[in-house]
């Protein structure tokens, strides 16, 4: 009969496949089995449309951040250019749609498909560079493809922004919040566990290794150049399918929705979330969602109390880089820092409660 573990006190693992397993206790599967739940049952039935909305932006920015995370915080390159991958993946499934009549499950995998090619040949120029030098090249990139969905009107509608997405999921038009909600969490839950395993492989060990030294890499065989252009292709494959839904989710997408602005939004939310880890990337993106939603109700209190003239995005934009330099100072672990924290106190709760005594 299996005995069932939900508590671990300490690190006993006697192999690597177990410590490498995705769940380190029965505890962890519960969590899992009971977050699905959730997501997938209770909130759908009890959320308003408002909540359903919201819950979509997380889960879009969550795969986007997830994408860049792999990029910046496994491999070590900053990116200002992920903003261009995530529209490149939107425009491609306006495209299909509106030009070719193509249906959601075709339109969406060939933005993630179109948007990791664009991402091959950003990081062509920007693949043997570094630190600053690798920042303006991405930027560089990024007002080149702004140029380009700003002036290509035949195909991206230009500054007016692109003509209404038509197009039907399972015989229900994607405007039904809930259908749209179902697709996002499903896409997030698929592609955050393949983020998962597949950086315990030996791709994501390799990833870390040219993150932590290259040159020390490059000594054990870790062949840099393909695996850097493997990240920016992984990587840019998640921005494009959060992308892909992004057009889903507004119907109306215009250059405006791809600046710099939010490719720094996608790096704050890497930041506050937790550089190197995928749940990092997900609380990183539920703070932005949150911190979106709150300024929009601040710049009414202030207007109507104050009368200080405040427009919510520019509240918003100060907050997040605030946000930034803040745990950039104090916590650069980000909130997955903080959680990893308590949770090493709980797990070696009796020997740190006999440490804390002074007894050896």
């Amino acid at each position: 009969m299996k005995r069932f573990h939900f508590y671990r006190c300490g690190n006993f693992s006697s192999s690597y496949r177990e410590e490498l397993g995705l769940f380190q206790s029965d505890l962890g599967r519960l969590w899992f089995i009971a977050g699905l739940i959730i997501v997938f049952v209770i909130i759908p039935l009890t959320g308003s449309p408002h909540v359903l909305k919201a819950l979509g932006m997380i889960g879009i920015y969550s795969i986007a951040a997830i994408g860049l995370n792999i990029l910046t915080g496994y491999t070590g390159m900053i990116s200002l250019g992920h903003s261009a991958i995530f529209g490149v993946g939107a425009y491609t499934v306006v495209i299909l749609a509106n030009m070719m009549n193509a249906p959601l499950y075709i339109a969406v995998p060939a933005g993630g498909a179109l948007a990791a090619v664009a991402g091959i040949v950003f990081g062509l120029p920007a693949i043997r560079l570094m630190g600053v030098y690798l920042c303006f090249t991405t930027l560089a990139c990024q007002k080149i493809m702004e140029f380009i969905f700003i002036n290509w009107k035949g195909v991206t509608g230009g500054v007016e922004g692109s003509p209404p997405l038509r197009t039907a999921v399972a015989a229900m038009h994607i405007q039904n919040d809930m259908a749209l909600y179902y697709i996002i969490f499903t896409l997030l839950t698929l592609m955050a566990m393949m983020a998962v395993n597949l950086l315990r492989s030996k791709f994501g060990r390799a990833l870390c290794a040219i993150r932590d030294n290259e040159k020390a890499a490059g000594v054990m065989g870790i062949p840099a150049f393909r695996y850097k252009m493997l990240s920016f292709a992984v990587s840019s494959f998640y921005a494009g399918i959060a992308g892909a839904l992004f057009s889903c989710y507004s119907l109306n997408i215009s250059p405006g929705d791809f600046n710099v602005s939010f490719s720094i939004i996608l790096i704050a939310m890497i930041i506050i979330g937790g550089m190197g880890t995928i749940r990092g990337s997900i609380l990183g993106a539920v703070i932005i969602v949150l911190l979106k939603e709150a300024s929009v109700l601040a710049d009414g209190i202030l207007q109507d109390a104050l009368g200080i003239p405040l427009r919510a995005y520019s509240l918003y934009e100060f907050t997040a880089g605030l946000l930034i330099v803040l745990f950039i100072i104090f916590k650069p672990e980000g909130i997955a820092g903080v959680w990893d924290d308590v949770r090493s106190v709980f797990r070696s709760w009796p020997l740190s409660k006999v440490v804390n005594n002074g007894i050896k």
